[in-house]
C-alpha cells in the first residue's frame, strides 16, 4: 500500500504565509499535506505523481466575493473558478442568499442586482431546493459534487423578507417589531452555529428588485435603520464574525457608520467589517486618497477591524444596449431599466422629453455616481453595423452632428441588445492600482464570479494580479513580491475570514494551485464567451486559462490539469466541501468523495 495518495515533486513551494519560497516535494494523504521535504521524497511511495519542476506550488486561491448561489446547484464543479486555481469560494454576498425567502422572492432579490435571468433562478431553486433553515442549507451544500470548497454568509435581504414579508421589508416607513427583530437575531445565531461567516448586507439604494409585484424597489436591506443593524451587529461581535456590506451611493453617505460599527472603543468588542469597494474611481479620481489612507487612520483611531474589498485589475465592464447596472444610479437610466418590454422601452427612449431628462442626468456634474458618464469613453465592440465597431458613442454622435446621448439612445433603439460596448469605470491608473494592492487594509476580492454574466469576467483576477507583480519586477518597479502577493490571495484572506484554507504546510488541507510562471503573460487578461447550457444557452463572458494554471487540487484530488477537468467532476463526484467558519478542528479530513467514482482526466470535460 502506497504511503501517499499524491506527490507533487520539485515545485517552488509557497506556503501562503508570505515566507520566501523554496524547492520542495509535497506529499498528500487523505486530503491533507503530510510531508514536505526539500531533499525530495520517493515517487514510488505515491499513487500519483506530478512533476512541478520550475513551477510555483501554492495554496489554492480564495475568492471572497462570488454570487454562485444559483449556479452551484446546477453546475457544482464551478469550472470557471477551478480552472484558474481557485479552491475556495465565498457565496451569499451583498445581502443575497437563497435560504429563507420563497423561491420567487429569492429570485426577485437576486436576479436584477446580479444580472442573472430571473426565470433561471426560479427554475433552479424549484428543482434543487431541499432546505428551509441555515443549518439545512449548509448540509445541502456539503452534499453537492463541488469542485471548490464553499463558504457562505447569511443574506440580510433574504432574512428580512422571510421575517417581515416582502411588502413590509421594502417599505421605508416600516420598522421590524421587537418580535421580528428577535426572530432575525435567532436566525443569524442559527446561521453562525452552522458555520456561516456572518451577515451580508447592502445599503446601496441602486440595487433593485426584479419581478412584477415589487419591481424596481430597492433591496430590503437598504431600508434597515440603525436599531436593526445594532441588534444584528451585537450577535456578530459576540461570535467574532463578519459584517459584509456595500455603502450608500449619494449625498447621504454612511461609510462613517461602518467605521464606527467596526470600532473597538467605547467598551465593546471590535467588529469585522468587509466593505465594497476600494477602487480608483474615474468619476472621482481624488477619492483614491481616502481609499489608500482612510482605513489606516480610522482603524488606528477607533481600534477598528475594517477592511475594504478590492478588485486588483482595471474595472472594465461590457453592456448589451442599455442593460448595465450603472444606469440604475440616475433617474432616467433607472426608468429605462424598470421597463421589461422592449417595445415599450423603445417608445420611452424615442421620446424627446425622456432624452432631455437623460441629457440632464448625463451632464449633471454634482450628482454622486459610479459611472463617469462620458460617452466618449464608451466604445462599441459589436454591432450589426460593422462600421461603428471600435468607435465611441461620442465619436459617433460627433460624426452625425448630434449629442452623444442621442447617438447612444438612437443605437439602442435601432439595435437593442445587439449593440455591445465597453467602458472602464475604475482602476485605470496603474500607479494607484499598485498602491491599493499593497495596502494592508484592503482585501483582494470583489470579482463577482457567477454574476453580471454578460457584463464582466474577473474569474482569474488572482492570475492577473500575479502577472502584474511579475511584470513590475521585470521593470524593476516592484509593488509586491511574489510571496507577498500569494499571501494576499490565499492565507491572508483565509485567516481574516476564519476559514480552513489558504495555507500549504504539513497538517493543512491539500488545496493546491500549480502555476507556470512563464505563462503569466498578457494572455491572462483575455476574454471569451461561452454558452451556459444550464442557463438556457446564455452566452457569458469568461476568462480562459492559457496554461498559467497547470493543475488545481482540492482535498488532495486533482480536479483540473493541463487544460482539462477530471472526468465526472461535478456530475459523478466532487472534492469540495462546505467550509464552516471558526472551526479549530478541520472537518472532513479523510472523508470520502461524494461518490465512489474516482477522478480521471478527460479531454471532453475541458469545454
Amino acid at each position: 500500500m502506497s504511503r501517499y495518495d499524491l506527490l507533487v515533486q520539485n515545485g517552488i513551494w509557497f506556503d501562503g504565509t508570505g515566507a520566501a519560497p523554496r524547492v520542495s516535494d509535497i506529499a498528500v494523504r487523505d486530503g491533507e499535506v503530510v510531508d514536505i521535504r526539500a531533499e525530495g521524497l520517493d515517487p514510488a511511495d505515491a499513487n500519483e505523481v506530478i512533476d512541478a519542476a520550475g513551477k510555483w506550488v501554492t495554496p489554492g486561491f480564495v475568492d471572497i466575493h462570488t454570487h454562485y448561489d444559483a449556479e452551484m446547484l446546477v453546475s457544482p464543479a464551478l469550472g470557471e473558478s477551478v480552472r484558474h486555481g481557485v479552491t475556495t469560494v465565498v457565496i451569499g454576498n451583498c445581502s443575497l442568499t437563497t435560504i429563507l425567502a420563497t423561491n420567487t422572492e429569492c429570485a426577485d432579490i437576486f436576479s436584477r442586482v446580479e444580472a442573472v435571468p430571473r426565470d433561471v433562478v426560479i427554475r433552479v431553486l424549484d428543482e434543487h431546493r431541499t432546505w428551509s433553515t441555515p443549518a439545512e442549507y449548509a448540509k445541502a451544500i456539503d452534499t453537492l459534487k463541488l469542485g471548490p470548497n464553499v463558504a457562505t454568509f447569511l443574506g440580510h435581504s433574504d432574512m428580512r423578507v422571510h421575517v417581515m414579508g416582502m411588502d413590509r421589508a421594502v417599505d421605508e416607513h416600516v420598522r421590524p417589531t421587537p418580535g421580528e427583530l428577535e426572530h432575525m437575531r435567532v436566525l443569524l445565531t442559527e446561521a453562525l452555529d452552522a458555520g456561516f461567516l456572518g451577515l451580508s448586507s447592502t445599503t446601496n439604494w441602486i440595487d433593485k428588485l426584479d419581478g412584477d409585484r415589487y419591481r424596481s424597489r430597492s433591496l430590503p436591506s437598504t431600508f434597515v435603520r440603525r436599531k436593526e443593524f445594532r441588534a444584528l451587529n451585537r450577535v456578530l461581535r459576540e461570535r467574532d464574525r463578519i459584517l459584509q456590506s456595500t455603502p450608500r451611493i449619494g449625498f447621504n453617505l454612511n461609510i462613517g457608520q461602518f467605521f464606527l460599527a467596526s470600532a473597538g472603543r467605547f467598551g465593546r468588542k471590535r467588529l469585522k467589517v468587509s466593505l465594497l469597494a476600494a477602487a480608483d474611481s474615474k468619476a472621482y479620481p481624488p477619492l483614491i486618497y481616502f481609499m489608500l489612507y482612510g482605513a489606516s487612520v480610522l482603524n488606528r483611531l477607533l481600534r477598528g477591524r475594517f477592511h475594504w474589498q478590492h478588485l486588483p485589475v482595471p474595472f472594465t465592464v461590457y453592456a448589451d444596449g442599455i442593460d448595465l447596472v450603472v444606469f440604475e444610479e440616475f433617474g432616467s437610466g433607472a426608468a429605462a431599466l424598470d421597463i421589461k418590454d422592449q417595445i415599450e422601452r423603445n417608445e420611452l427612449l424615442r421620446s424627446e422629453k425622456y432624452r432631455r431628462w437623460f441629457r440632464r442626468d448625463y451632464q449633471n456634474k454634482l450628482a454622486p455616481k459610479i459611472w463617469h458618464r462620458d460617452l466618449f469613453d464608451a466604445v462599441v465592440v459589436a454591432c450589426p453595423d460593422h462600421t461603428l465597431i471600435a468607435k465611441s458613442f461620442g465619436e459617433i454622435g460627433r460624426a452625425r452632428g448630434i449629442h452623444p446621448v442621442d447617438a447612444f439612445l438612437d443605437l439602442v433603439v435601432e439595435y437593442g441588445r445587439d449593440i455591445r460596448w465597453r467602458t472602464t469605470i475604475a482602476n485605470n491608473r496603474p500607479k494607484y492600482l499598485d498602491k491599493i494592492a499593497a495596502n494592508k487594509y484592503v482585501h483582494m476580492g470583489f470579482g463577482d464570479a457567477g454574476a453580471h454574466l454578460r457584463n464582466m469576467a474577473f474569474y482569474n483576477y488572482h492570475l492577473r494580479l500575479l502577472e502584474r507583480v511579475k511584470s513590475a519586477q521585470r521593470k524593476r518597479k516592484p509593488f509586491l513580491s511574489v510571496e507577498q502577493a500569494l499571501h494576499r490571495l490565499t492565507g491572508e484572506l483565509a485567516h481574516w475570514f476564519d476559514l480552513d484554507a489558504g495555507y500549504l504546510r504539513v497538517g493543512d488541507r491539500a488545496d493546491i494551485a500549480i502555476i507556470d510562471p512563464d505563462r503569466l503573460d498578457q494572455n491572462v487578461h483575455g476574454l471569451a464567451e461561452r454558452e451556459m447550457p444550464e442557463y438556457g444557452g446564455l452566452r457569458r463572458m469568461v476568462n480562459r486559462d492559457t496554461g498559467a494554471i497547470s493543475a488545481t487540487i482540492v482535498a488532495g484530488h486533482v480536479v483540473y490539469r493541463d487544460g482539462d477537468f477530471a472526468d465526472g467532476l461535478g456530475t459523478a463526484w466532487g472534492a469540495g466541501r462546505f467550509l464552516p467558519a471558526g472551526t479549530t478542528v478541520r472537518p472532513g479530513r479523510g472523508a470520502p468523495l461524494h461518490s465512489a467514482a474516482g477522478p480521471m482526466i478527460s479531454k471532453s470535460a475541458s469545454t
